[in-house]
């Protein structure tokens, strides 16, 4: 459970990848990391807070137009330098991955990467089988079609029918673009923005939760759908497709605790859900204990302040 980000814009990016890392910053505290790219890839990373990590002189070594970065709070793993994201591959084009989620048959498809396609996996990170995956996949593509969205499309469709589990994901791959994709059941939140240029283009940034948008200039929330792609090209056009169509099962857990209360995640405000857990809460309260009313609601941790105030006022 991380906090990812992934930015095309007509200008430089770092500065709004940093930013955009700060109202990340509560969904991972462990480490953090930013990769641009322009003619090559540009990356820093390091473990603690964002504000720790990056200087106003280290942002000034991440050029490019197009950039991903990545808070981390490791659930799978282990703490080291070498599993800091974004992560990246030379081959095909290039590619580097932020990734938010879990997969729970990781081992089986490690043992598959390393068996059947001789791909040597350098951490035990279930980060870096999503990108080992999504870059064999369009390697494969490569053989039988041109178009790289084709060649993408084809990829994550594969993914989506191996890899089990919760997988958010943004991707820069060069000289190519952005992309960003969804597990199939959407168990992790992924939003995206565009912001009109003076030219008429449009700049494109996709997030974990939206409460960078504003302050970047950008207005609209629009989701990333379970199961869809979305790349952006090098020039700026947007290609979309959802890939695989399933049961829509949003984890909870975003809107228990993880998300920053100000966030709205599927159509869904975080603070409102907090506000009904509590409500609905307190009528099943006051069903099974009609005669016993408590004297205080405590709530523990913070991010259930919400729910106990309207627990409490129920």
């Amino acid at each position: 459970m991380c906090g990812i980000v992934g930015i095309y814009s007509n200008s430089p990016i770092a500065v709004q990848l940093y930013d955009s890392l700060i109202h990340l910053q509560p969904r991972g505290q462990d480490a953090a990391g930013m990769m641009t790219y322009e003619q090559r890839f540009h990356s820093l990373h390091g473990q603690g807070l964002v504000r720790d990590v990056f200087s106003s002189t280290d942002l000034k070594k991440l050029k490019g137009n197009v950039g991903i970065a990545h808070v981390r709070y490791p659930t799978a793993g282990h703490s080291s330098d070498e599993e800091i994201q974004p992560l990246r591959l030379n081959s095909p084009y290039g590619i580097a991955i932020s990734h938010n989620g879990n997969l729970v048959n990781q081992q089986e498809l490690a043992q598959k990467l390393q068996e059947k396609y001789s791909r040597h996996l350098n951490t035990s990170c279930d980060s870096e089988i999503i990108l080992n995956l999504f870059a064999n996949g369009i390697d494969i593509a490569r053989k039988k079609t041109d178009s790289i969205f084709e060649q993408i499309c084809s990829s994550i469709k594969y993914i989506h029918k191996v890899a089990q589990g919760s997988y958010s994901v943004v991707s820069a791959i060069m000289g190519k673009g952005i992309v960003a994709f969804r597990d199939p059941h959407g168990i992790r939140p992924l939003v995206y923005s565009k912001l009109k240029n003076s030219d008429g283009s449009f700049n494109y940034i996709f997030a974990s939760e939206p409460t960078m948008f504003h302050s970047l200039g950008y207005s609209e929330i629009y989701n990333v759908q379970p199961g869809e792609i979305i790349y952006i090209d090098q020039d700026g056009n947007l290609h979309q497709k959802i890939l695989t169509d399933e049961k829509f099962s949003p984890c909870i857990f975003e809107y228990v605790y993880f998300a920053r209360p100000d966030s709205v995640l599927d159509e869904v405000s975080v603070y409102r859900a907090r506000l009904r857990m509590g409500q609905n809460l307190a009528l099943q309260w006051k069903k099974n204990y009609p005669d016993c009313l408590p004297d205080i609601v405590i709530p523990a941790p913070s991010t259930s302040n919400t729910a106990a105030l309207s627990f409490a006022g129920e």
